[in-house]
Protein backbone atom coordinates (compact mmCIF):
# COMPACT_ATOMS: atom_id res chain seq x y z
CA UNK A 1 0.00 0.00 0.00
CA UNK A 2 1.46 3.37 -1.04
CA UNK A 3 1.88 6.32 1.33
CA UNK A 4 -0.92 8.17 -0.49
CA UNK A 5 -3.51 5.44 0.07
CA UNK A 6 -2.34 4.25 3.49
CA UNK A 7 -4.24 5.95 6.35
CA UNK A 8 -2.07 8.33 8.35
CA UNK A 9 -4.67 8.35 11.13
CA UNK A 10 -7.04 5.48 11.86
CA UNK A 11 -9.64 4.86 14.55
CA UNK A 12 -10.84 1.31 15.11
CA UNK A 13 -14.01 0.86 17.20
CA UNK A 14 -13.01 3.64 19.58
CA UNK A 15 -15.28 4.15 22.60
CA UNK A 16 -15.09 6.43 25.63
CA UNK A 17 -17.33 5.91 28.65
CA UNK A 18 -17.45 8.07 31.77
CA UNK A 19 -19.11 7.41 35.11
CA UNK A 20 -21.44 10.29 35.92
CA UNK A 21 -23.10 10.79 39.29
CA UNK A 22 -26.55 12.33 39.28
CA UNK A 23 -27.35 14.29 42.41
CA UNK A 24 -25.72 14.14 45.82
CA UNK A 25 -26.85 10.63 46.69
CA UNK A 26 -27.46 9.27 43.21
CA UNK A 27 -25.57 6.29 41.84
CA UNK A 28 -22.98 6.82 39.13
CA UNK A 29 -24.23 5.84 35.68
CA UNK A 30 -22.24 5.24 32.48
CA UNK A 31 -22.19 7.98 29.84
CA UNK A 32 -20.83 6.80 26.51
CA UNK A 33 -19.50 9.95 24.83
CA UNK A 34 -17.91 8.06 21.91
CA UNK A 35 -19.50 4.79 20.83
CA UNK A 36 -17.48 2.40 18.62
CA UNK A 37 -16.27 5.02 16.16
CA UNK A 38 -14.18 3.91 13.19
CA UNK A 39 -12.61 6.51 10.89
CA UNK A 40 -9.54 6.84 8.71
CA UNK A 41 -7.70 9.83 7.26
CA UNK A 42 -5.39 9.62 4.31
CA UNK A 43 -2.38 11.91 4.13
CA UNK A 44 -3.39 15.39 2.95
CA UNK A 45 -7.12 14.91 3.56
CA UNK A 46 -9.46 17.21 5.47
CA UNK A 47 -12.10 15.26 7.35
CA UNK A 48 -14.91 17.44 8.63
CA UNK A 49 -16.59 16.12 11.78
CA UNK A 50 -20.01 17.70 12.34
CA UNK A 51 -22.87 17.32 14.80
CA UNK A 52 -24.75 19.10 17.54
CA UNK A 53 -23.13 20.16 20.80
CA UNK A 54 -22.76 17.18 23.12
CA UNK A 55 -22.50 14.55 20.36
CA UNK A 56 -18.91 13.60 21.32
CA UNK A 57 -16.82 15.60 18.83
CA UNK A 58 -14.55 17.25 21.40
CA UNK A 59 -14.14 14.03 23.38
CA UNK A 60 -12.95 12.36 20.21
CA UNK A 61 -10.43 15.14 19.61
CA UNK A 62 -9.05 14.71 23.15
CA UNK A 63 -8.57 11.00 22.49
CA UNK A 64 -6.69 11.74 19.28
CA UNK A 65 -4.44 14.21 21.09
CA UNK A 66 -3.67 11.71 23.84
CA UNK A 67 -5.41 13.84 26.46
CA UNK A 68 -7.95 11.08 27.10
CA UNK A 69 -7.44 7.33 26.87
CA UNK A 70 -10.15 5.41 25.02
CA UNK A 71 -12.19 2.94 27.04
CA UNK A 72 -12.03 0.54 24.09
CA UNK A 73 -10.63 0.45 20.58
CA UNK A 74 -7.42 1.69 18.96
CA UNK A 75 -6.06 4.93 17.54
CA UNK A 76 -3.27 4.39 15.03
CA UNK A 77 -0.88 6.93 13.52
CA UNK A 78 0.90 5.47 10.49
CA UNK A 79 -0.15 2.04 11.78
CA UNK A 80 1.32 2.59 15.25
CA UNK A 81 -0.95 2.65 18.31
CA UNK A 82 -0.74 6.04 20.03
CA UNK A 83 -1.01 4.23 23.38
CA UNK A 84 2.50 2.89 22.81
CA UNK A 85 3.93 6.36 22.10
CA UNK A 86 5.10 8.81 24.73
CA UNK A 87 3.45 12.22 24.98
CA UNK A 88 6.34 14.15 23.40
CA UNK A 89 6.68 11.95 20.32
CA UNK A 90 2.89 12.10 19.81
CA UNK A 91 2.95 15.90 20.10
CA UNK A 92 5.54 16.08 17.32
CA UNK A 93 3.06 14.42 14.96
CA UNK A 94 -0.32 15.75 16.13
CA UNK A 95 -1.05 19.31 17.21
CA UNK A 96 -4.31 21.06 18.16
CA UNK A 97 -5.88 24.39 17.26
CA UNK A 98 -8.51 25.05 19.90
CA UNK A 99 -11.82 26.86 19.67
CA UNK A 100 -11.17 29.91 21.79
CA UNK A 101 -7.94 31.86 21.21
CA UNK A 102 -8.78 33.98 24.26
CA UNK A 103 -8.31 31.03 26.63
CA UNK A 104 -5.84 28.83 24.71
CA UNK A 105 -2.99 31.36 25.01
CA UNK A 106 -1.20 32.12 28.28
CA UNK A 107 -2.01 35.80 28.99
CA UNK A 108 1.20 36.23 31.01
CA UNK A 109 3.59 35.21 28.25
CA UNK A 110 4.85 37.24 25.30
CA UNK A 111 3.73 36.07 21.88
CA UNK A 112 7.31 35.02 21.08
CA UNK A 113 7.38 32.76 24.15
CA UNK A 114 3.92 31.34 23.41
CA UNK A 115 4.91 30.25 19.91
CA UNK A 116 8.37 29.03 20.92
CA UNK A 117 7.10 26.94 23.85
CA UNK A 118 6.86 23.65 21.88
CA UNK A 119 10.49 24.07 20.76
CA UNK A 120 11.55 24.72 24.36
CA UNK A 121 9.65 21.69 25.69
CA UNK A 122 11.19 19.41 23.05
CA UNK A 123 14.65 20.90 23.49
CA UNK A 124 14.98 21.96 19.85
CA UNK A 125 17.65 24.60 19.20
CA UNK A 126 18.95 27.43 21.37
CA UNK A 127 17.12 30.64 22.18
CA UNK A 128 18.39 32.49 19.10
CA UNK A 129 17.36 29.74 16.67
CA UNK A 130 13.99 29.42 18.40
CA UNK A 131 13.30 33.13 17.96
CA UNK A 132 14.31 32.84 14.31
CA UNK A 133 11.75 30.05 13.85
CA UNK A 134 9.13 32.18 15.59
CA UNK A 135 9.74 35.03 13.12
CA UNK A 136 9.36 32.62 10.20
CA UNK A 137 6.08 31.26 11.54
CA UNK A 138 4.70 34.74 12.19
CA UNK A 139 5.45 35.66 8.59
CA UNK A 140 3.78 32.46 7.35
CA UNK A 141 0.56 33.14 9.30
CA UNK A 142 0.49 36.79 8.24
CA UNK A 143 1.63 38.60 11.38
CA UNK A 144 4.47 41.16 11.63
CA UNK A 145 7.57 40.39 13.68
CA UNK A 146 6.84 43.31 16.01
CA UNK A 147 4.05 41.32 17.73
CA UNK A 148 6.70 39.06 19.29
CA UNK A 149 6.92 41.49 22.23
CA UNK A 150 3.14 41.81 22.57
CA UNK A 151 0.85 39.94 24.96
CA UNK A 152 -2.36 38.12 23.95
CA UNK A 153 -4.53 40.82 25.57
CA UNK A 154 -3.07 43.36 23.14
CA UNK A 155 -4.23 41.45 20.07
CA UNK A 156 -7.55 40.92 18.32
CA UNK A 157 -9.33 37.56 18.19
CA UNK A 158 -8.20 36.87 14.64
CA UNK A 159 -4.59 37.74 15.50
CA UNK A 160 -4.68 35.45 18.52
CA UNK A 161 -5.94 32.57 16.43
CA UNK A 162 -3.09 33.17 13.97
CA UNK A 163 -0.72 32.95 16.93
CA UNK A 164 -2.37 29.66 17.98
CA UNK A 165 -1.92 28.34 14.43
CA UNK A 166 1.75 29.40 14.44
CA UNK A 167 2.28 27.62 17.76
CA UNK A 168 0.64 24.45 16.40
CA UNK A 169 2.73 24.41 13.22
CA UNK A 170 6.14 25.35 14.61
CA UNK A 171 6.81 21.65 15.35
CA UNK A 172 5.94 20.81 11.71
CA UNK A 173 3.31 18.19 12.65
CA UNK A 174 1.70 15.80 10.19
CA UNK A 175 -1.84 16.03 11.61
CA UNK A 176 -3.68 19.05 12.99
CA UNK A 177 -6.85 18.69 15.06
CA UNK A 178 -8.93 21.83 14.49
CA UNK A 179 -11.61 21.97 17.19
CA UNK A 180 -14.07 24.68 16.07
CA UNK A 181 -11.17 27.05 15.26
CA UNK A 182 -13.38 29.85 13.87
CA UNK A 183 -16.53 29.70 16.01
CA UNK A 184 -15.27 32.29 18.54
CA UNK A 185 -14.30 34.78 15.82
CA UNK A 186 -16.22 37.53 14.07
CA UNK A 187 -17.75 36.47 10.76
CA UNK A 188 -15.53 38.93 8.92
CA UNK A 189 -12.43 37.19 10.32
CA UNK A 190 -13.60 33.59 9.89
CA UNK A 191 -13.02 33.50 6.13
CA UNK A 192 -9.48 34.84 6.57
CA UNK A 193 -8.60 32.07 9.02
CA UNK A 194 -10.22 29.40 6.83
CA UNK A 195 -8.29 30.59 3.78
CA UNK A 196 -5.10 30.59 5.86
CA UNK A 197 -5.73 27.01 7.00
CA UNK A 198 -6.31 25.98 3.38
CA UNK A 199 -3.08 27.62 2.24
CA UNK A 200 -1.08 26.04 5.09
CA UNK A 201 -2.47 22.62 4.23
CA UNK A 202 -1.06 22.97 0.71
CA UNK A 203 2.25 24.45 1.84
CA UNK A 204 3.04 21.93 4.60
CA UNK A 205 1.14 18.87 3.31
CA UNK A 206 -1.01 18.80 6.44
CA UNK A 207 -3.82 16.41 7.29
CA UNK A 208 -6.73 18.04 9.12
CA UNK A 209 -9.48 16.71 11.32
CA UNK A 210 -11.79 19.73 11.26
CA UNK A 211 -14.44 19.68 13.99
CA UNK A 212 -17.32 22.10 13.57
CA UNK A 213 -21.07 22.58 13.88
CA UNK A 214 -20.97 25.08 11.01
CA UNK A 215 -21.74 23.18 7.82
CA UNK A 216 -20.90 26.12 5.58
CA UNK A 217 -17.37 26.15 7.02
CA UNK A 218 -17.00 22.40 6.57
CA UNK A 219 -18.20 22.56 2.95
CA UNK A 220 -15.56 25.23 2.25
CA UNK A 221 -12.59 23.34 3.68
CA UNK A 222 -13.27 19.60 3.97
CA UNK A 223 -12.72 16.83 1.43
CA UNK A 224 -14.81 14.30 3.38
CA UNK A 225 -17.46 14.70 6.09
CA UNK A 226 -18.45 12.47 9.01
CA UNK A 227 -21.75 13.22 10.78
CA UNK A 228 -21.83 12.37 14.50
CA UNK A 229 -24.92 11.81 16.61
CA UNK A 230 -24.88 10.73 20.24
CA UNK A 231 -21.39 9.25 19.99
CA UNK A 232 -21.89 7.42 16.69
CA UNK A 233 -20.88 8.24 13.12
CA UNK A 234 -24.27 8.00 11.38
CA UNK A 235 -23.04 9.03 7.94
CA UNK A 236 -19.73 9.52 6.16
CA UNK A 237 -19.26 10.67 2.58
CA UNK A 238 -17.22 12.85 0.26
CA UNK A 239 -18.09 16.48 0.78
CA UNK A 240 -19.79 16.87 -2.60
CA UNK A 241 -21.90 13.77 -2.20
CA UNK A 242 -22.99 14.56 1.34
CA UNK A 243 -24.08 18.11 0.55
CA UNK A 244 -25.73 17.19 -2.77
CA UNK A 245 -27.41 13.91 -1.80
CA UNK A 246 -27.45 13.43 2.00
CA UNK A 247 -28.69 10.02 3.09
CA UNK A 248 -29.37 10.01 6.83
CA UNK A 249 -32.42 11.98 8.04
CA UNK A 250 -30.22 13.66 10.65
CA UNK A 251 -27.80 14.86 7.96
CA UNK A 252 -30.71 16.27 5.99
CA UNK A 253 -31.97 18.08 9.10
CA UNK A 254 -28.54 19.60 9.72
CA UNK A 255 -28.37 20.86 6.14
CA UNK A 256 -31.83 22.39 6.51
CA UNK A 257 -30.63 24.27 9.59
CA UNK A 258 -28.17 26.39 7.58
CA UNK A 259 -29.32 29.99 7.42
CA UNK A 260 -29.63 31.48 3.94
CA UNK A 261 -29.45 35.16 2.92
CA UNK A 262 -32.72 34.93 0.99
CA UNK A 263 -35.25 37.45 2.38
CA UNK A 264 -38.55 36.21 3.73
CA UNK A 265 -37.42 32.66 4.52
CA UNK A 266 -36.91 33.33 8.23
CA UNK A 267 -35.30 30.83 10.58
CA UNK A 268 -35.28 27.33 9.04
CA UNK A 269 -37.32 24.59 10.73
CA UNK A 270 -35.24 21.42 11.09
CA UNK A 271 -38.21 19.50 12.56
CA UNK A 272 -35.86 18.07 15.19
CA UNK A 273 -37.57 19.74 18.13
CA UNK A 274 -35.74 21.40 20.99
CA UNK A 275 -34.81 18.37 23.11
CA UNK A 276 -31.52 16.55 22.60
CA UNK A 277 -31.53 12.99 24.03
CA UNK A 278 -30.00 12.35 27.42
CA UNK A 279 -26.67 10.59 26.73
CA UNK A 280 -26.85 8.88 30.14
CA UNK A 281 -30.17 7.30 29.16
CA UNK A 282 -30.13 7.15 25.33
CA UNK A 283 -33.19 5.99 23.36
CA UNK A 284 -33.46 2.31 22.49
CA UNK A 285 -32.85 1.01 18.99
CA UNK A 286 -31.73 3.80 16.69
CA UNK A 287 -30.82 6.68 19.00
CA UNK A 288 -32.21 9.17 16.49
CA UNK A 289 -35.70 7.64 16.24
CA UNK A 290 -37.51 10.01 18.70
CA UNK A 291 -36.60 12.96 16.46
CA UNK A 292 -36.71 11.28 13.05
CA UNK A 293 -39.47 12.30 10.60
CA UNK A 294 -39.17 8.91 8.84
CA UNK A 295 -39.21 6.67 11.92
CA UNK A 296 -40.38 3.06 11.44
CA UNK A 297 -41.35 0.43 14.01
CA UNK A 298 -38.01 -1.41 13.89
CA UNK A 299 -36.15 1.89 14.51
CA UNK A 300 -37.47 1.89 18.09
CA UNK A 301 -36.05 -1.49 19.03
CA UNK A 302 -33.22 -2.38 16.64
CA UNK A 303 -29.97 -0.46 16.20
CA UNK A 304 -29.19 0.03 12.48
CA UNK A 305 -26.23 -1.60 10.78
CA UNK A 306 -23.68 0.32 8.77
CA UNK A 307 -24.68 0.27 5.09
CA UNK A 308 -22.26 1.09 2.27
CA UNK A 309 -23.31 3.86 -0.12
CA UNK A 310 -21.71 5.12 -3.36
CA UNK A 311 -20.16 7.99 -1.36
CA UNK A 312 -19.28 6.26 1.92
CA UNK A 313 -21.61 4.70 4.49
CA UNK A 314 -24.74 5.44 6.49
CA UNK A 315 -26.38 3.94 9.60
CA UNK A 316 -30.11 3.98 8.93
CA UNK A 317 -32.88 1.38 8.60
CA UNK A 318 -34.18 3.24 5.55
CA UNK A 319 -31.13 1.98 3.66
CA UNK A 320 -31.81 -1.65 4.54
CA UNK A 321 -35.37 -1.67 3.19
CA UNK A 322 -35.98 -3.01 -0.30
CA UNK A 323 -37.54 0.20 -1.60
CA UNK A 324 -34.77 2.45 -0.31
CA UNK A 325 -32.07 0.12 -1.61
CA UNK A 326 -33.53 0.56 -5.09
CA UNK A 327 -33.58 4.34 -4.64
CA UNK A 328 -29.96 4.40 -3.48
CA UNK A 329 -28.85 2.40 -6.52
CA UNK A 330 -30.65 4.87 -8.82
CA UNK A 331 -28.96 8.28 -8.56
CA UNK A 332 -31.76 9.87 -10.60
CA UNK A 333 -34.26 9.32 -7.80
CA UNK A 334 -34.99 12.44 -5.72
CA UNK A 335 -34.15 12.65 -2.01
Amino acid sequence: MSDQTKPILELKDVSKTYRVKQGLFGRAKPLTAVNQVSLSLKRGEVLGLVGESGCGKSTLSKILLGLEAPTAGQVLVDGEDIGSQDRLSLARRIQPIFQDPYSSLNPRKRIADVIALPLVVHGIGDHASQMQEVRKMLDIVGLPARVMESYPSQMSGGQRQRVAIARALIMKPEIVICDEPTSALDVSVQSQILNLLGDLRQEFGLTYLFISHNLAVVEHLATRVAVMYLGRIVEEANVGGLFDTPGHPYTKALLKSVLTPEPGLGVPDTQLGMAYPNPIDPPSGCHFHPRCPKVMDNCKTLAPDQVATPEGHVECHLFTSKETSQNVSNPAMPN
